[in-house]
């Protein structure tokens, strides 16, 4: 039996996804939650705990990207196509954001309320964006001779701005719990004020779009509900409502990581979620990822340079982390 390349690369892609949804939801977050938060020594402390490692989050969602132009050349073509505008607009959103939050430091008075606006503005688009090109891939796309066949406004749908919208909400409270484990008093507490209401908002979103979904995809419908499918597939909502439980019963209890990796588990099921919907269509519902695959020498030259790059992204991520963990004061960054 020959090594199954499009199921390694698959793999590959969906773990450097979910690495970009952990690492840079948080720090989207942060800039969604800056309207709530009007004290300025406070937003600086919030982009203080993001900082030392914010720029190289994105890494991730590059290694994404680059992973499905190698591996699945059909995929690529058919999701930029699909997905032009949205996805310009979430990198033009990630770019401004990414200035704002140089210059905000260095602006003077009269212009700093200009740079918090801009970095609270592009951490919305971008992250609205993302969601929305979320929602219109789970919708699907129109193809034609493995090419997309739909219009410029097909990924311009009820469902993907309402993905769109809970997706604001699902890094809000990323954002707001990792401030719960990276600060400390009256911020800390405005934080954890937050994450309450934010927690039921999410939950009635994940809630939605349950019942979305396999209302308007029978395909999924089928999946989810015949058995013996149902009976694995039935933990997902049980281990979300008692993961929403938790994370809301500890916020009333001063716990530090807590919140931050129940959040996170909470992410993970969703994602886990989507991808059991999906499986083992890389469009859905027509290509699987072995129709979309690369030839098999292409997906294992590359293959090589991934498997070096990947371990020396995680170790680099992890001691960057590890560098600069702890709280974060105002005006004395780390201690």
């Amino acid at each position: 039996m020959g090594i199954d390349l499009p199921l390694i690369w698959a793999v590959i892609i969906a773990f450097g996804l979910m690495m970009y949804v952990i690492m840079d939801g948080f720090d989207l977050g942060i800039g969604i939650l800056f309207p709530f938060v009007r004290n300025r020594a406070h937003r600086d402390t919030m982009v203080n705990t993001v900082a030392p490692v914010w720029d190289g989050n994105e890494t991730w969602l590059v290694l994404g990207g680059a992973a499905l132009f190698a591996a699945f050349p059909m995929a690529y073509a058919i999701i930029l196509s699909a997905l032009y505008i949205p996805l310009v607009l979430m990198l033009a959103g990630l770019i401004w954001r990414g200035v704002a939050f140089e210059f905000r430091f260095k602006a003077d008075e009269t212009h700093k309320p200009f740079w918090d606006m801009a970095f609270a503005w592009g951490s919305y688009i971008a992250t609205f964006c993302q969601g929305m090109a979320l929602g219109a891939f789970i919708n699907g796309f129109n193809v034609a001779d493995n090419a997309y066949a739909g219009g410029l406004l097909d990924w311009l749908t009820p469902f993907s701005v309402f993905t769109g919208f809970g997706l604001l909400v699902a890094y809000a409270l990323l954002g707001a719990t990792w401030l719960i484990m990276k600060t400390e008093g009256e911020l800390q507490a405005r934080m954890i004020n937050l994450a309450r209401p934010a927690t039921f908002v999410l939950l009635a979103f994940i809630g939605a779009v349950s019942v979305w979904t396999p209302l308007a995809h029978p395909e999924v419908y089928a999946r989810w509900f015949a058995l013996p499918n149902f009976l694995f597939f039935a933990p997902v909502p049980v281990l979300v409502l008692l993961a929403s439980g938790l994370l809301l019963r500890i916020l009333n209890r001063n716990s530090q990581a807590g919140p931050f990796m129940l959040t996170l588990f909470l992410l993970f099921l969703g994602y886990s979620g989507l991808a059991i919907s999906l499986w083992p269509n890389i469009i859905p519902t027509t290509i699987s990822i072995w129709d979309a695959a690369a030839p098999p020498q292409s997906m294992g030259f590359t293959l090589v340079g991934a498997l070096l790059i990947l371990p020396c992204t995680l170790a680099y991520t992890a001691w960057s982390y590890y560098v600069f963990r702890g709280k974060v004061k105002p005006g004395e960054g780390y201690h």
